[in-house]
């Protein structure tokens, strides 16, 4: 394989580019065929579900689920516990099971790859990245920075559309405050949200990717340094962002957990979701482990699927490839700094760290 390219010069992060591929598929034309590998989360059977009972006349209308393949990590146990019944889903859906991965390229046009367990999803989009298939990668996008890393340059290798994010920052309530009247330009963002932990992946990585999407979603990309506090109440991660803004992930270890957060503004400081008006009800997704509280409608997996859409008509990813390896960087750097007694780790340096392990692990 060939070796990565740096992504980074003098400190800045530099886009990868990769060439969209057209699906050649539109709405109102051919339906565009998706394949989904990995049926042991939820999100395999939001995404299914919205597709297929999307209306005419919906943005979601012509993408149409015709194949998947179950997965599963027996060593994770709520990927034992949930796959009997997200398969069982899929076949009330009526939508084929494969035995094989290397099935499922051949009759689809794109792919989402849905597996619970971050540490499968470099191989399982291999496949699809080798066949010229627009791949979404759902939470998380890797166990490791390293393997982010990777499929983003696997992806440039084979001129293959990717990207991968939480649902999270496709909510309303968060998008909304990159622009909100009543904060103007953000200076600063609190988010905070709860922590679950997998002994297969790094702490941050399982879950806490949602509060990281979060944050960069309201503050941008641009962080350069990242400590971490950390005791059995809580987790405190801080960012400096290049133009001197802080940003912070407040993980919440014990007591009350939602997922929201202060937003500081040259013009007011506001909830992430309140807007000012008032305390909204509380809604659950339908896993019961989230809660928003968001101004309108909360869209669940609907703004993410909205997005799916349209990359897979397009070939255009909504999130670049620079802002996710930055987010998991920002993962990593906490991990880091955990293991160095709380000091600053520069985003750089973990990035570099991850290309050159990366380079020695799956060569040229």
């Amino acid at each position: 394989m060939q070796r990565m390219a740096p992504f980074l010069c003098s400190g800045v992060l530099l886009s990868l580019l990769v060439s969209p591929v057209i699906v050649g598929k539109v709405s109102g034309a051919e339906p565009i065929r998706v394949g989904v590998i990995g049926l042991d989360s939820y999100q395999a059977v939001a995404f299914a579900s919205l597709f297929q009972q999307a209306k005419a006349n919906e943005p979601l209308a012509g993408i149409e689920v015709v194949v998947a393949y179950p997965g599963g990590s027996p060593d994770i146990q709520e990927s034992v516990d949930s796959l009997p019944k997200w398969v069982k889903s899929y076949t009330d859906m009526g939508i084929p099971l494969v035995d094989s991965i290397e099935d499922i390229p051949a009759q689809v046009d794109a792919i989402l790859v849905m597996s619970l367990d971050g540490r499968t999803h470099l191989e399982q989009a291999t496949f699809a990245l080798q066949a010229g298939k627009p791949v979404y990668i759902g939470r998380p996008m890797a166990a490791s920075l390293v393997d982010v890393v990777e499929l983003f340059r696997r992806a440039e290798k084979y001129d293959t559309p990717l990207f991968s994010c939480s649902q999270h920052r496709f909510v309303p309530a968060f998008q909304g405050m990159k622009n909100h009247p009543q904060v103007g330009r953000v200076l600063g963002c609190s988010v905070y949200g709860g922590l679950s932990f997998e002994a297969s992946h790094d702490d941050f990585f399982w879950h806490s990717i949602h509060s990281a999407e979060t944050l960069f979603t309201i503050m941008g990309a641009g962080c350069l340094s990242v400590t971490r506090a950390s005791t059995p109440v809580a987790e405190l991660v801080t960012g400096i962002w290049r133009d001197q803004r802080i940003g912070t992930f407040r993980g919440i270890g014990r007591g009350v957990v939602k997922y929201s957060g202060l937003v500081f503004g040259e013009q007011g400081i506001l909830r992430a979701g309140n807007y000012g008006r008032g305390v909204p009800e509380r809604k659950e997704d339908p896993t019961g482990e989230h809660w928003f509280a968001p101004a309108g409608e909360y869209m669940g997996y609907k703004g993410v699927a909205l997005e799916i859409a349209k990359f897979f008509r397009t070939g255009t990813p909504p999130v670049s490839s620079t802002e996710t390896i930055e987010i998991f960087a920002f993962l990593e750097a906490a991990h880091e700094s955990k293991r160095q007694g709380g000091i600053p780790i520069t985003i750089e340096s973990v990035i570099r760290q991850a290309q050159a392990d990366a380079a020695e692990q799956y060569g040229d």
